[in-house]
């Protein structure tokens, strides 16, 4: 997910693997997504707000070949419920780039709804995108 954009990947450097791994072990809300032994890819809740109760959703599955297989949902669905159930929050907010249209059907799979739109927010590939607003609440989730 993270951009969709799957062209300009390239596998990891042992050295690069490493940091990965040291940055995600840093992050106290960071997983890893691995199907049968293989890290395929992340996810986090970034800028948790404990006095308004709300956090960021990151999620990337690196590997194209792992796509559309119901991982990155599944995915989605376990951090919703530490978030919502084990650390109490109130809302998840998420953005993705416009053009990533198999995200933003996963995220409204699991419940997100469209809030709005950045135009022209991000820089990929020297081209500029729309960013996709996405929130979710805990009622909802619940519901």
């Amino acid at each position: 997910m993270f951009g969709g954009d799957t062209r300009d990947l390239k596998p990891f450097t042992l050295e690069g693997a490493a940091a990965w791994c040291a940055r995600l072990a840093a992050h106290p809300h960071a997983w890893v997504i691995e199907e049968k032994g293989r890290l395929i890819g992340e996810a986090r809740l970034d800028r948790l707000d404990p006095h308004d109760r709300r956090a960021s959703l990151a999620v990337g599955i690196y590997d194209p070949a792992r796509l559309g297989k119901g991982l990155g949902t599944e995915t989605v669905r376990l951090v919703l419920a530490y978030a919502f159930e084990d650390l109490g929050l109130h809302r998840i907010g998420i953005r993705v780039l416009a053009f990533n249209t198999r995200a933003i059907r996963c995220y409204a799979k699991c419940g997100f709804v469209i809030e709005g739109r950045e135009r022209e927010a991000a820089l990929v590939g020297g081209e500029r995108y729309d960013d996709v607003i996405m929130g979710l609440l805990a009622r909802e989730y619940r519901s």
